[in-house]
């Protein structure tokens, strides 16, 4: 594909090695798009020889895909890195080199999805609970205990249980497999999820606190930015009984700290330009090999 359309830039996701390596071995420049920030704060520091074994793994690839050429780790381009994050949300760990926080890039997302709106009461909270898409099978227990957490309380609950594995739920629980989640989010008050890093910024864009619960891969690196930066509480995902599950809640919705945290990330994210911004970063390097490329 880099032979067919000779871009004068790459962006490769940083989960996707082969675009950086094959970018560099042709002498392209590339930019890495950081979908989680996971990376970022390098996950590996406390564990050396899972590091060097996964920089054996990048070595391999490298020699099987590229003919061994270049040196550069494929996950931090030199030429820069996206990130769609901000520093309130990421906290202050030493960056690699380049790296732009641009902030969520958030756009229109055109759905389809029915959803009965008039079932949403302004006058009581409600609180979206989510476990993605990908965690039907591990979140079918959690879901269940997420649901009777809310039989005593005051507060409603959307559950989207895409599996469709919940059975019977309290009357103050809405089950749907699947909803317009950026419609939804400015009508709800909290988010409880399984701190997917979308899922997380999607409801920090909207200034709503958090229960993050996580499960795997870069979910307790985000959940534990999200506890950092004041904008929600953690539970352990395994051991999250309703009682724990109903007081994370309850105290997320009455504390006021927790959503003025949560508006000061999205004031944050707000400002740092998003798609534009990173578009912006993008052109600015193709210009520059332009420049480089002319007579």
């Amino acid at each position: 594909a880099i032979d067919a359309f000779a871009p004068h830039v790459v962006v490769a996701d940083q989960q996707a090695l082969a675009g950086g390596l094959l970018a560099e071995a042709r002498g392209v420049p590339w930019v890495t798009s950081a979908t989680t920030s996971a990376e970022l704060v390098d996950p590996l520091a406390g564990m050396p020889k899972v590091a060097e074994w996964v920089g054996s793994l990048v070595a391999g690839l490298r020699a099987r895909i590229a003919d061994g050429r270049g040196a550069a780790d494929p996950r931090f381009s030199p030429h820069g890195v996206l990130a769609f994050t901000t520093r309130e949300l990421l906290g202050a760990a030493t960056l690699p080199p380049r790296v732009r926080l641009v902030g969520p890039a958030l756009g229109s997302r055109p759905s389809t999805t029915d959803f009965p709106w008039k079932w949403l009461d302004p006058l009581r909270p409600t609180v979206l609970v989510s476990l993605g898409t990908a965690n039907t099978e591990a979140g079918a227990s959690f879901l269940a205990t997420a649901a009777e957490a809310f039989a005593g309380m005051a507060a409603r609950a959307v559950v989207v249980d895409p599996g469709e594995v919940l059975g019977a739920v309290p009357p103050n629980v809405l089950v749907r497999p699947r909803v317009p989640q950026l419609s939804l989010l400015p009508r709800v008050d909290a988010v409880l999820c399984h701190a997917g890093h979308n899922t997380v910024c999607e409801a920090l864009w909207h200034g709503l606190p958090l229960v993050v619960a996580p499960i795997r891969d870069d979910q307790p690196i985000v959940a534990a930015q999200v506890v950092t930066a004041g904008a929600g509480i953690r539970l352990r995902f395994g051991r999250a009984g309703a009682d724990r599950i109903a007081a994370a809640v309850e105290d997320v919705l009455t504390e006021p700290s927790y959503r003025r945290a949560a508006e000061t990330v999205a004031t944050s994210f707000h400002a740092a330009g998003g798609s534009a911004a990173a578009a912006g970063h993008l052109e600015q390097l193709a210009l520059e090999n332009l420049a480089h490329l002319e007579p």
